[in-house]
Order: C-alpha cells, then structure tokens, then sequence
C-alpha cells in the first residue's frame, strides 16, 4: 500500500470508483480487479445495497448433496463451501442412512430471546418483581412494533426477568420471549427491546443499557436422529469405533472442537447457500455446546440392541425465510427453491439433518480408514491447480500426489513442471 487508508468520501463513491481507487493504492491489476468484478450471480448494485463498501464480490463452489431422506421426504441440498470431500461425505452418509429409513428431526418452534440489560439499581430484587408485575403491559408494547408478526401467530410470547451477578455489580436482565415465525428475528426482536426500554426504565427507576438478541437460542432447537445399519456401514467394528470417537469428543474439549467443526461443515454450508447468518448459527452452536459449563459435542452417538449405530444431534438453528440475504441475494434465492423448503422451520430441520450426516461421516471416516485419504484425494485436485495446473493435468497431478501420499504444494510444482513439459513436447 502506497497512501494512508483514510479515504474521505470513499462510501459515496460507486464499485467501480472505489476500486479504480484501491488499485491505485495496492497495484492490483485490471485482470485481478475484473476477477472481483465478478459476483457470481449477484448483480453489483445489488452487492452495493446488502453492505458497504462494495468493489465486488467472491464466488464460493455451490454443490448439491443428494440421498437426503428427512422426515419422509426427499431433498437436494444446495451447499455452498470451499472444503473438498464435504458435499461427497454428506451424500455417502445420506445414502447410508436411508437403509434404515433416514433421518428424523423435530423443533422447538422459532423461539428467539430479546435482553435488555438495567443497570444502576439500587434494589435489583424489586425491580425484577416490578417487572413481572407489569409483563403484560411489556410484551403488549412489543407487540405494537410489529402487527403483522403477531398476526402470523408470532410475537412476543413472555417476559423472563434475572438478577445477574457480574463484575460492576448486580444487573437485571428482562428477556423477551418472541415467536419470530419464518424470520431469523434479529431485526424484530431488536426494534421490540428497544421499543420496551423507556418502559422498563420507568419501572425500574434505573438506566437501560443493552438491548440487543441473543445468538444462543436454546428455544429454537433441532432434534435430528438416525439409525446407520451395521453391515451398511462397515460392520461391527466401524459402529465400535464410531462410539469410541464420540466418547473421546465428550470427554475432551480439544478433540470436541473439531467435532462440532465438522458437523458446523454441514450446517453452514447449507447455510451460505441459502442466504443465512452463519455467524450466529455458529455462535449458537458453539455457546449452546458450552452452557453446561463445560464444552461438549452437539451430537451423541450409541450402539442399540441390533448391534446398529443410533446418532442424534440437538443444536440451535436459527434461520429464516424472510428478510435478510435469502430474499435479496439472486442465489440464495435459487437455492432455497433447489431445497423446495417453504418454512424456516423446515429449513432449520433440513440444516440439523445434515449436520448430523456431516458428523457421521467424519466420524467413520476417522474410525476405518483414517480421515485423510478420502479427503486428500479431493484436496489434491485443489493443491494441483494452485501450483498451476489447468484443464486435464490437474487429475495427472493429483492422482500423482495421491500414489505418492504427498499431496503437498512443493510436490504438486515439480509435478506440474513435469508432466507440463511433457504436454508441450509431445
């Protein structure tokens, strides 16, 4: 960079202004500016107008998982992700579940939490029963911001009231309950608590500080569950080993990260595809894995009395089919019409299905044959073309890498050099 960052004005410029501006500073080419340029099916003054900023735009692989049989019926699953061996993995343990008839989910409805935080009290106690005393009064002033939400059978539903111990003293938090319907709720939930606070602090007689959602939504669950008949999946042996990794990830926290990693490898993907907040569906997740004080695995898996595997997953899943990126983003769009959902609690089921095939797969993988040579051997395909390879020599130089087990970039460039030279002499 060859000028200072501060660049007055600069969100009033138009995409094309802005980066005429950073290829100046950062000397990126007209070919690599041409490269952001594209968007991937997302239309510029569309990009312009979802965040600030925009020069472009980048373009994640957009597959479909197929075998998916979820509640009796039958899906393809868009998933969004620049991970190989994912979408192939999803479709394995899809096809593998279905043996025993696929997989079950239910929900807890589309329950989202609103807190707002009242500080400076001099009777915390008092001021949560004051609270509790007016909750109609409350959840009534809510409901005003959004008629049509209510009219939908949404709304806020109840109010819960807790005096929280922290380091600046004792605070009190009241919490909106809101049936968002087929929104992920952000938006509604925030305008309700803001809407509340003069309220609460009247009642209070102390300062509102925060008012803001909660990204753990331990009232909007997924319970998905399925049955992997042994034989289907490699025999006795691979179902012991599977429930061996699975106490491991309980038992320990390092090893529980990368499990809930990899069923986030199924849950975000479908995700990013159809226009959801993967920020909060992670945080979700991951605070929910917390919330017994230790981190555990969002997934249990156990061997039933036919010797077959028995895997359930229970997570938060907060998505949504109205407002945000799904109804702007032309792909998102496309993707949830590929999906064929029509609520966002079918949607939210879907995604806990998924996350629980993810798992699965990972886990036998790591439990038989060892979590590398499936996804090397995709991984390669990645590694040849980094190191340059393009059209037919990127299958010569992965396949290469992988009958050598080096599937490595040093590797991957004298095989490219190599085999290259071949090509041009012959």
């Amino acid at each position: 960079m060859t000028e200072t960052s501060e660049i007055p004005g600069f969100y009033k410029l138009s995409p094309t202004e802005r980066m005429k501006v950073v290829q100046k500073m950062t000397g990126i080419t007209d070919e690599e500016a041409k490269t952001l340029g594209n968007t991937g099916g997302l239309p510029t003054e569309v990009a312009d107008r979802m965040i600030e900023n925009v020069v472009g735009g980048i373009t994640l692989p957009l597959g479909i998982a197929v075998n998916f049989l979820i509640n009796e019926r039958d899906y393809l699953i868009p998933m969004a992700i620049e991970e190989p061996s994912v979408v192939a993995a999803a479709s394995n343990a899809a096809k593998m579940a279905r043996v025993k008839g696929g997989f079950r989910v239910t929900n807890t409805g589309p329950i989202m939490i609103g807190q707002i935080q009242v500080i400076s009290l001099s009777d915390p106690n008092g001021a949560k029963k004051q609270l509790l005393n007016r909750k109609e009064a409350i959840l009534a002033k809510a409901n005003e911001q959004d008629p049509l939400l209510v009219s939908l059978g949404g709304g806020a539903k109840d109010l819960n009231v807790k005096v929280v111990p922290s380091i600046k003293g004792p605070m009190v938090i009241a919490e909106l309950i809101v049936n968002t319907g087929d929104a992920m709720g952000a938006n509604a939930v925030n305008t309700m608590a803001e809407a509340v606070a003069p309220v609460i602090e009247q009642l209070t007689k102390g300062r509102v500080l925060l008012r803001i959602i909660s990204n753990l939504a331990d009232r909007r669950l997924v319970r998905a569950s399925a049955v992997f008949d042994k034989d289907a999946i490699g025999g006795e042996e691979v179902v012991d080993g599977i429930v061996y990794a699975y106490a491991f990830a309980k038992a320990d926290p390092y090893r529980c990260a990368t499990h809930n990693k990899g069923i986030m490898n199924g849950v975000a993907a479908v995700g990013i595809a159809c226009g959801q907040d993967i920020r909060a569906l992670e945080a979700g997740a991951h605070s929910f894995a917390a919330k017994q004080g230790a981190y555990g695995p969002l997934t249990a898996w156990e061997e039933n009395a036919d010797g077959d595997l028995v895997g359930t997953l229970e997570m938060p899943m907060a998505v949504g089919l109205v407002g945000g990126a799904s109804k702007v983003h032309p792909a998102a769009k496309v993707a949830i019409r590929i999906l064929g959902v029509k609520t966002a609690i079918e949607l939210a089921e879907v995604m806990g299905a998924v996350g629980l095939a993810q798992n699965f797969a990972a886990l036998r993988a790591l439990a038989s044959e060892g979590i590398q040579k499936g996804h090397m051997k995709l991984h390669a395909r990645s590694m040849a073309m980094s190191a340059g390879a393009k059209g037919k020599l990127v299958d010569v130089v992965a396949e290469e890498m992988v009958r050598q087990r080096k599937v490595r970039f040093d590797v991957a460039k004298e095989l490219v050099k190599k085999f290259g030279e071949g090509e041009r002499t012959s």
